[in-house]
């Protein structure tokens, strides 16, 4: 008997544990678009984004994804207005390690003692006395990468923090890292189009720790008029998004897609792509294509 999905969608994408116990849908919600331009300052509308962030959990996400760098704060004090008191089966994961001077404008900043504000900071923000995934922004080469995550190790001790994840690392990396402190998670770039962290990908895999692809509908020419997501979505009856969102989901188990958006009808759609189940030879297809 399949299983009715048609009020929590999201469901449908199935679960994931990061660090073997953080139960999560894998289709989540990356809050980065919350803000305002060049992920700066308040929303346009921050009713919309309240509207945005409740909607997420009404359609069955569990995992929601955010920084202190995204606005700064203004996307962690939205999700903080907008679900606290948190339900019990939602996730908040928040980064901390890069420093805003302007609109676009990221610096990294990996001194422990920056670390720790942030991650005391993100607390607050957030109303959590734990940051279930506290993730390093960027590595910065500036600063000795024991000292990062050492400093994140004793934040994990002190049980302001329960799992450690790293964002934008090569495979070299992360084993660098693991000899350090235990690593749940890594978030890189990778969609269908951009699948230039395929190898940090497969070592995820192959390690059981969750890979959080940031910028996950990025089509570009695979969804023109006449292209290969344009075939298959009009088979399914879907958009070249969803179609994009429903092949991440299928490539890999230890894969969570954070699809972000800023409204409440373009969330419903990127939701609905739990839903859609590729054949063998559409998976196939979509893969070859780019």
């Amino acid at each position: 008997m399949s299983t009715d999905f048609s009020k929590q969608p999201a469901k449908a994408s199935g679960t994931y544990r990061i660090g073997g116990d953080l139960a999560v849908d894998r289709l989540g919600y990356g809050a980065m678009q919350l803000t305002g331009p060049g992920v700066w300052g308040d929303p346009k509308d921050p009713a919309e984004a309240v509207r945005v962030l409740r909607r997420a959990v009404e359609l069955g996400v569990t995992f929601i994804d955010t920084a202190d760098s995204y606005g700064p704060f203004v996307s962690e004090l939205l999700i903080r207005e907008a679900l606290h008191p948190y339900a019990d089966d939602v996730v908040i994961a928040t980064k901390g390690g890069f420093t805003r001077s302007g609109p676009g404008d990221w610096r990294a900043v990996g001194r422990p003692e920056y670390l720790r504000q942030q991650c005391e900071l993100s607390l607050r923000h957030l109303g959590l006395d734990s940051i279930p995934l506290y993730q390093l922004h960027r590595i910065d080469p500036k600063v000795p990468l024991a000292d990062q995550l050492g400093e994140l190790a004793l934040l994990q001790q002190e049980g302001k923090i329960q799992h450690i994840g790293l964002s934008e690392v090569s495979v070299e990396q992360i084993e660098a890292s693991q000899a350090i402190t235990t690593i749940a998670s890594v978030q890189n770039l990778y969609n269908l189009a951009n699948r230039s962290a395929e190898a940090v990908l497969d070592y995820c895999e192959r390690n059981d720790l969750a890979f959080i692809p940031w910028f996950p509908i990025a089509t570009g020419e695979l969804a023109r008029p006449g292209g290969p997501l344009d075939a298959i979505a009009n088979a399914h009856g879907s958009s070249p998004a969803q179609l994009a969102l429903a092949w991440l989901l299928r490539r890999s188990p230890v894969m969570l897609p954070i699809p972000g958006t800023s409204s409440v009808a373009h969330l419903e759609e990127n939701v609905a792509a739990a839903e859609v189940r590729l054949t063998d030879d559409e998976f196939e297809a979509l893969a070859k294509a780019a």
